[in-house]
């Protein structure tokens, strides 16, 4: 367990955090898009 004495405010490495959420936000950028177009294509081709 950390003691108050251990810890220094901004030391702790946050780069794998941030890959991390590059990477969510990429992918949440292009699920979007794709649902978009699947949208798009059943408007266009949908049947009544």
């Amino acid at each position: 367990m950390a003691h108050e004495n251990d810890y220094h405010i901004g030391s702790m490495d946050i780069s794998q955090h941030k890959k991390a959420y590059a990477g969510f936000l990429t992918f949440s950028k292009w699920s979007f898009a794709g649902i978009m177009l699947i949208m798009i294509f059943l408007a266009i081709f949908r049947t009544n």
